[in-house]
């Protein structure tokens, strides 16, 4: 499969970089959790490729679009790899072509991915939502524009993923009670002045890099939501630096009362990992959905 993958891009790099194009090396890269990776060493230069044969067709030509758009607003502080090429699935597995990023050490990258990530919640638009539905990991996510937080993050979000659950995973009706109840009274937590940043989406620590560029953010999971949303899956794993808090909240100060909220946006991760993996998630979901009753 990787054969046709390697084919099939030198046939259409040719076409976009110029005559000469050819892989002469690749290396397997480790890390991912859904997905195929490779360093390809070219005579234009060195790629990063991901592919995968057993995906939702689409998957990466949503990344793409997720990549695209967080490179247009992310700055000079934040680094979003470019989109070279991005294919659905047909004859040949889905795949996404990158710019490769080299690891390396700039100073004060900690400090760097807190202002960066700042600077692109700073860009905000009228609606929370995307232009089109895309995936975190390998759920899909449902990204109908609204006009309201409060109805997004009720329907597209908590709603969405446990009729996703329903369909595929065991839940009593009492564990479901416990959620709707929670949806019911969500007003009583979530502010009704929440405006629609553009995040990451999916930002644990595995979805960064400290490149030699700068810190980079990658694999996301986009749309523009209510920016507690991406710190609170900051949140849920570690792995980001008091320095990398300190510099966010001085260049993007926080609203009072936010730290009360992280729980309930973590809730929406929690169930989407029961959905992908079962096991004791689905008992986590509902402690945290009873903290809040």
């Amino acid at each position: 499969m990787t054969e046709s993958i390697i084919n099939y891009l030198e046939e259409e790099l040719v076409e976009m970089l110029g005559s000469g194009f050819q892989v002469q090396r690749r290396e397997p890269v480790g890390g991912g959790c859904i997905s195929h990776a490779f360093r390809l060493y070219t005579t234009k230069g060195t790629f990063f490729l991901k592919w995968n044969h057993s995906c939702a067709d689409d998957l990466f030509v949503r990344e793409a679009e997720c990549l695209r758009e967080l490179k247009k607003f992310a700055g000079g502080e934040l680094i979003v790899p470019e989109v070279i090429l991005a294919s659905e699935a047909d004859e040949l597995s889905g795949f996404i072509l990158l710019e490769n990023l080299e690891n390396g050490s700039v100073p004060s990258q900690d400090v760097k991915l807190g202002r960066g990530l700042a600077h692109l919640h700073r860009y905000q638009e009228k609606d929370f939502g995307f232009d089109h539905d895309n995936y975190c990991g390998a759920t899909a996510q449902m990204n109908e524009r609204k006009e309201s937080w409060l109805e997004f993050f009720m329907e597209n979000r908590l709603g969405f993923i446990i009729r996703l659950i329903q369909n595929s995973r065991n839940i009593s009706a009492a564990d479901l009670r416990t959620f709707e109840s929670l949806i019911e009274r969500l007003d009583r937590f979530i502010s009704s002045d929440s405006r629609a940043s553009l995040i990451h989406g999916d930002l644990w620590s595995g979805n960064y890099l400290y490149t030699a560029k700068g810190p980079a953010i990658i694999d996301p999971a986009s749309y523009y939501a209510d920016r507690e949303m991406e710190l609170s899956i900051m949140q849920m794993f570690g792995g980001f630096s008091p320095k990398t808090w300190a510099a966010y909240k001085e260049a993007f100060p926080l609203s009072s009362g936010w730290e009360d909220r992280v729980q309930i946006y973590q809730l929406y991760h929690i169930l989407n990992h029961y959905y992908l993996f079962g096991g004791g998630y689905l008992q986590q979901a509902v402690n945290v959905a009873r903290k809040y009753l």
